[in-house]
């Protein structure tokens, strides 16, 4: 049996104006992309400009993935980012 995996990349530029349309083409996507028990994952690494918004979309991408029972791993992320997460408490979520 092979293991699948669903992977999705997050923009370069992702702030408070891109981001309701990021969420919305990239949670249900990932949601029907994956099976219950499987891993998706979110790559982070091109997100170079960013505000709070790109973490509205992140968390928006988990419960899409969480909703069908499947894990989601976020690769990628910045240090920035992770601080940022920090400073709204959101940072356990993203691991």
């Amino acid at each position: 049996m092979t293991a699948t995996h669903t992977s999705v990349a997050l923009p370069a530029v992702l702030m408070q104006a891109q981001a309701q349309a990021v969420a919305d083409e990239l949670a249900p996507l990932l949601g029907a992309c994956v099976s219950q028990g499987g891993e998706a994952v979110l790559d982070a690494s091109a997100l170079v400009r960013f505000d709070s918004s790109a973490l509205a979309v992140i968390l928006a991408c988990r419960r899409a993935v969480l909703a069908r029972g499947a894990q989601l791993r976020i690769v990628g992320l910045s240090e920035r980012a992770q601080s940022l997460a920090t400073v709204y408490g959101v940072s356990a979520l993203l691991h």
